[in-house]
């Protein structure tokens, strides 16, 4: 490989924040890495997103332990990522809920996921020694899942595809907060290397629809007020959308991979190069558009070795 990764060069620690987005919720956010969502209930604790390791997840508990010593009930994975869910242990919940779709990438890619992801970002897995094994949920639902904590309601929903198959999200009406795991982004590259880039806009345009008071992104800061809010879901439809559509116009004329790559950063370096995970995201984010682009509607499943051919055939 003539040259690694992005991400595997980037061992900086990010800084940590713990916004409060709605009366007992919060975002705990890191400059880019992977966020979680917090959910206090009347009893007990709603985790959203576990973190790649248990050594990450203990962070979020610091934060939690700062507001609150309500014991965690419930961990809610958005979607199936290693750097999303393997930190669920850490949690001691007695349910973990994901969508039937999200369990299915478990079974069908989830070892694989695993091993591609560790290799890309080793400073997300530090700590991995501690990691039980794959984690799968206690609970699963097909289309919409509603669950009390006391008396609070929160609504668990799948509103499309997006950024994968089987992403959901999370709505808490009596503060109209939503959190979107990565089907939004803010200041942040979409990682769209399993994603479905056509139904990702009517996907935003369902979480739009809710006009929410705050969001959680999957990445990027807390969005606190409804400007914020729409300027984040526009922002990721145009990344979306200047990711796909040149390298659709190269799959259309029978182009190649390495073109699609250059077409691609045309379009997107002008506008995204310094947003977090950038270079990190690319070479999958353009792998897949022009798969899309040429018929394959189901992600190809990434491998540790699928990466590095993938990454030498960019190279040129």
């Amino acid at each position: 490989m003539a040259k690694a990764f992005a991400s595997q060069g980037d061992m900086t620690e990010k800084k940590i924040t713990f916004d409060e987005i709605g009366e007992g919720l919060y975002a705990f956010t890191a400059e880019g890495d992977p966020n979680s969502g917090v959910i206090i209930g009347d009893d007990s604790v709603m985790i959203v997103e576990a973190q790649a390791t248990p050594r990450l997840a203990n962070k979020v508990i610091e934060c939690v332990r700062s507001v609150t010593d309500k014991p965690i009930s419930h961990v809610v994975l958005t979607h199936y990522h290693a750097v999303r869910v393997l930190g669920a242990s850490a949690f001691g919940a007695e349910q973990i809920i994901m969508g039937d779709t999200a369990r299915s990438m478990v079974v069908e890619r989830g070892q694989e996921d695993w091993d591609s992801e560790f290799q890309r970002f080793p400073r997300l897995f530090e700590g991995h020694e501690s990691i039980p094994g794959l984690t799968y949920p206690t609970t699963t639902f097909s289309e919409d899942m509603t669950v009390y904590l006391g008396n609070r309601r929160v609504d668990l929903m799948h509103l499309g595809r997006a950024h994968t198959a089987g992403d959901i999200v999370i709505h808490v009406p009596d503060q109209n907060v939503m959190f979107t795991g990565d089907i939004v982004e803010d200041h942040s590259a979409c990682y769209c290397g399993d994603g479905h880039f056509s139904d990702w806009g009517s996907t935003l345009d369902n979480i739009a629809a809710f006009d929410v008071d705050a969001i959680a992104p999957g990445r990027g800061g807390a969005l606190i007020g409804k400007e914020a809010v729409e300027r984040a879901i526009e922002s990721t439809r145009d990344f979306v959308e200047s990711t796909y559509r040149p390298a659709a116009k190269v799959a259309a004329r029978n182009g190649t991979l390495k073109e699609a790559w250059d077409a691609v950063r045309a379009e997107c370096d002008p506008k995204f190069k310094d947003y977090a995970i950038y270079e990190h995201c690319l070479p999958f984010n353009v792998a897949r558009a022009f798969d899309e682009a040429r018929g394959i509607d189901n992600p190809r499943i990434w491998t540790a070795q699928r990466d590095l051919d993938m990454w030498a055939a960019l190279q040129g």
